[in-house]
């Protein structure tokens, strides 16, 4: 049994085609039906603004893509995108955007924050301050002085500018989600 006709099989026994196109043929003066395999084929620049200049139309090959090589095909393929929006964070100038993706995962909007400087320290920030939210959640001592360090703002300046003391630093790991 051939590669493809048991890849042909898998298909059928896990997704029903959507496509069947049949007709009769008349073969030796009986009608038979007929089914013509449904193959379709995109020809698309799917690259967005690629690094490296994409080989010329005759040149590029056809690839067969499914649910199961889809992340991998898109790594080869690369593709990016490059703009300019207006800052709204700072209110200054414009905020360079320059991803490119790897996988459908990369589409999400955590990850795109991830891939610009901006917004992903506003991602750190607000994990960290999740985290320390559920660090506090029913330390009802400790969440009082977080709110009496926030509405004094000369005692949150101080501690800004307070250096960490040795003995703490030493013995405490570092976090690797509180970076």
């Amino acid at each position: 049994m051939s590669v493809s006709n048991s890849s042909q099989k898998f298909i059928a026994r896990n997704r029903a085609p959507r496509v069947q196109i049949e007709y009769d043929v008349e073969i030796y003066g009986s009608e038979k039906k007929v089914e013509l395999p449904f193959v379709m084929g995109v020809l698309a620049d799917l690259s967005g603004k690629p690094l490296e200049p994409l080989p010329a139309v005759g040149d590029r090959k056809f690839f067969s893509i499914d649910i199961d090589n889809f992340d991998e095909r898109m790594k080869a393929m690369k593709p990016r995108v490059a703009f300019s929006v207006p800052n709204t964070l700072s209110g200054d100038g414009q905020l360079m955007v320059d991803i490119t993706f790897e996988s459908m995962d990369d589409f999400s909007p955590a990850a795109i924050a991830k891939k610009v400087d901006a917004l992903s320290q506003l991602l750190d920030a607000r994990t960290q301050l999740a985290n320390l939210q559920t660090y506090m959640d029913g330390k009802s001592g400790a969440e009082n002085l977080v709110t009496q360090v926030l509405k004094d703002p000369a005692l949150l300046n101080a501690l800004a500018k307070a250096p960490k003391p040795e003995s703490d630093a030493a013995d405490a790991e570092p976090s690797p989600d509180m970076h």
